[in-house]
C-alpha cells in the first residue's frame, strides 16, 4: 500500500542529498515521521500546509517498513501511518511536485482515487 509524505522543497532536497531524514520539524517534535493514506492526503495538505508553495508529495510503499510503521489513531479518530525510524531515500517510490493552484494543492492524477 502506498502512503504519502508531504515535504517542503528544502526537506526533500535534504533527503536526496543525505539519503535519510528524521522528517519535518513536527516529525522531530512528535518522535516519528507522519504519513497519510491516499484518502487522508488532501486533508493533511489543507490542514497543515494551507497556502504553502514549493511542496513535494512523496509516495512510499508501507510493507517494506515492517514493524517500524505503526498505525495510530489521530485526526478524527482515523488511523494514520507513523514511521518510528528515519525516512530513507530508498523508502521513496516516487516524488512529485505538489503545486498550489487557486489556493488548493493539486495532487498528481490518480493519487487520491
Amino acid at each position: 500500500m502506498l502512503i504519502f509524505k508531504i515535504f517542503r522543497s528544502e526537506e526533500w532536497a535534504a533527503l536526496r542529498a543525505e539519503g535519510r531524514s528524521v522528517g519535518a520539524p513536527v516529525d522531530v517534535a512528535d518522535g516519528y515521521v507522519h504519513f497519510s493514506t491516499a484518502a487522508q492526503a488532501a486533508e493533511t495538505a489543507a490542514k497543515h500546509f494551507a497556502g504553502e508553495e514549493n511542496l513535494f508529495l512523496l509516495a512510499c510503499e508501507s510493507n517494506p517498513m515492517g514493524d517500524d510503521l505503526k498505525w495510530e489513531v489521530s485526526r478524527g479518530g482515523a488511523e494514520f501511518p507513523h514511521l518510528y525510524r528515519e525516512l530513507r531515500l530508498s523508502d521513496v517510490t516516487w516524488a512529485q511536485p505538489l503545486p498550489l493552484v487557486d489556493g488548493k494543492h493539486e495532487f498528481p492524477a490518480g493519487v487520491l482515487s
